[in-house]
């Protein structure tokens, strides 16, 4: 008996992937560096691509802290786990690949805070939301978002340059446990996108190693004028947003 299928997007991007286009935040924090907001993404590999100016990433593993430059033309991706922090030097303007549609804007993301605001989930939620998508108040909030993030960053940074990994490792268990109650619903999305459009290929290979290309009638094509929202404030910068399914923000199907 054939499996039933599952959900899935009704047009995602190649591999089901998240996009958005970002602006680096020019905003001087506590260390006089000007970049985002420092997080991690707990299933969800990113890439950078770089399309003008200059400016780096910072990451925290547990090899280490590293600095990567970024130019125009450049890509950079990190796995999850990777704490990354984009840094502004001039212009920086990179489009960013989100892996399992808009699964990090479901709450993959989880922001450096402070162990004890990362301790209590009411207190974590309050900081990391906008009051508004737009005007003084979201600016106001980004900005301060941005500046608990990189406070509880520094010491994390400061201890793996130390040859100390373990306060990463107890910001790592402190993620997991924020997220947990997110992850049944996320696998839904992950259902929907990844791993459909993953089936869908094996579908298709199986069905060529027996000569059938029949998939090949239901060939279109679709297409995206530009962003549907401009100016948005991201982890990282301001935000350029899509509304095509699964590309920025989750998608929900029926």
């Amino acid at each position: 008996m054939a499996a039933t299928p599952g959900p899935s997007l009704p047009a995602p991007l190649p591999g089901a992937v998240g996009l958005s286009h970002i602006s680096c935040y020019d905003w001087e924090a506590a260390d006089g560096v000007c970049g985002g907001s420092p997080h991690l993404h707990t299933v969800c590999t990113e890439a950078y691509v770089v399309t003008a100016g200059q400016g780096a990433v910072q990451t925290l593993t547990p090899d280490g802290y590293r600095e990567t430059e970024l130019a125009a033309g450049a890509v950079a991706w990190f796995s999850p786990g990777t704490v990354h922090r984009m840094i502004q030097r001039g212009g920086l303007r990179i489009t960013v690949l989100m892996q399992n549609s808009g699964l990090p804007e479901a709450g993959d993301a989880v922001f450096t805070f402070p162990p004890e605001v990362l301790a209590d989930p009411e207190r974590y939620a309050a900081a990391a939301a906008l009051p508004a998508k737009e005007g003084p108040a979201a600016q106001e909030a980004a900005r301060r978002r941005r500046d608990l993030a990189v406070e509880g960053y520094l010491p994390l940074r400061a201890a793996l340059e130390q040859g100390d990994p373990e306060p990463l490792h107890a910001f790592h268990r402190a993620a997991a446990r924020l997220v947990a109650p997110k992850a049944a619903g996320w696998r839904e999305l992950w259902r929907a996108g990844a791993l459909a459009a993953a089936e869908r290929t094996g579908d298709q290979l199986s069905a060529l190693a027996a000569g059938d290309g029949s998939h090949l009638g239901s060939a279109r094509v679709e297409a995206a004028g530009g962003a549907t929202r401009h100016g948005g404030y991201g982890m990282c910068g301001r935000r350029e947003e899509y509304e095509i399914p699964g590309a920025t923000l989750p998608y929900y199907g029926e």
